[in-house]
């Protein structure tokens, strides 16, 4: 069967969606959430390194924290980023208060953070906050 792997943001599910598919809405087959919505998934620990795992579309993070002032700045300029590159590159979002050992593991020494990842490997990474635009070019070069 071909097609691509998509985790399920809301219940870890990986399903595999055509090709011609992934622009249109594609739905988890267990849950019935969207997989490529458009919109940021707020993902834990866990999931994310799922993703990462098993994802043949690339998948942008932003690690961030509630108590930071950048972060929640950047947070809709990242939401109308996803919806650019809807179809493309999927955006989540992972608080590295709630997981604190994530900042440890993916050496985060600021926030926020961008990393992009494509075939279960880093391939850039960002810090500070960023408009739309930029986020958008930055996203694109990335993977």
């Amino acid at each position: 069967m071909s097609g691509k792997k998509l985790t399920c943001f809301d219940c870890g599910q990986v399903n595999r969606v055509p090709y011609d598919k992934l622009g249109a809405g594609p739905k988890c087959g267990t849950c019935g959430k969207g997989l490529m919505s458009g919109k940021v998934a707020e993902v834990d620990l866990a999931t994310f390194e799922k993703a990462v795992r098993t994802d043949d579309v690339p998948l942008v993070v932003d690690f961030w924290a509630p108590w930071c002032g950048p972060c929640r700045q950047m947070a809709p300029q990242y939401q109308a980023a996803a919806q650019e590159v809807k179809g493309a590159v999927r955006l989540v979002k992972l608080n590295t208060e709630a997981y604190k050992n994530a900042g440890a593991k993916y050496r985060i020494r600021g926030i926020p953070t961008m990393a992009a990842f494509t075939n279960g490997k880093e391939r850039a990474r960002q810090s500070g906050a960023m408009p739309k635009a930029a986020i958008v070019k930055w996203v694109k070069a990335s993977v």
